[in-house]
């Protein structure tokens, strides 16, 4: 079975999330998986999580309520955000298969520039010591899935300060630019999604580019 991957560039996330759902719900027991790599525009988003969320300090930058699980994130410019449409079922995957190939692809990225990153059970994402470098989110209809992984890379962490990451106050938040890696957001999506194709099983074979929705 192929993989498709597609390049969106920088995507208005709420015109993406709806492609997201339109794929879903529409795939068959043939189509193909995909991969989505894109980048936002400023945008902070609210999971399925909202008990006791409490709203962005600052009004420039809109607020969505979306589907997937967690609380509240911020995207935006410099964050590399790969979107998992799969069809778990089909390849015998649970959700903690799919969370745990996101959460080690970014580890062993990291790892090549010898950065030691973690995930945390209680506190779901990446960390390098106790700061929060990736956030992760899923949505889950009928053994399929959409969502996936937001990775900061080069990006104004200005916004994640008038939010509680993911629910946690007061959590603080890094990036790979701040971790002196010679990486730009282009390189590191590139790396990135080889490294999950490969955590999900996919050869390079089995890849195909496709550039547009």
């Amino acid at each position: 079975m192929l993989l498709h991957i597609r390049r969106l560039g920088l995507s208005g996330y709420e015109d993406t999330w709806h492609a997201m759902q339109d794929f879903t719900a529409s795939r068959d027991a043939e189509t193909p998986d995909e991969l989505w790599l894109t980048e936002h525009a400023p945008i902070y988003t609210l999971g399925l999580n909202r008990r006791d969320a409490t709203p962005p300090l600052r009004a420039d930058i809109p607020l969505l309520a979306v589907d997937r699980g967690g609380k509240i994130t911020y995207h935006g410019p410099g964050q590399v955000v790969i979107y998992l449409l799969l069809d778990l079922g089909r390849r015998g995957w649970t959700i903690r298969d799919v969370v745990n190939a996101m959460e080690q692809s970014i580890v062993d990225l990291l790892a090549q520039y010898n950065v030691t990153a973690h995930a945390r059970a209680d506190a779901p994402g990446v960390y390098v010591g106790e700061a929060k470098i990736a956030s992760l989110g899923l949505r889950i209809k009928q053994q399929r899935c959409y969502h996936g992984l937001a990775l900061n890379v080069d990006m104004d962490l200005g916004p994640f300060s008038a939010i509680d990451p993911c629910g946690y106050k007061g959590m603080p938040v890094t990036q790979i630019r701040d971790l002196s890696l010679p990486l730009t957001p282009p390189q590191t999506g590139e790396r990135l999604l080889a490294l999950l194709a490969e955590k999900l099983g996919y050869t390079e074979n089995e890849l195909l580019r496709t550039e547009s929705l």
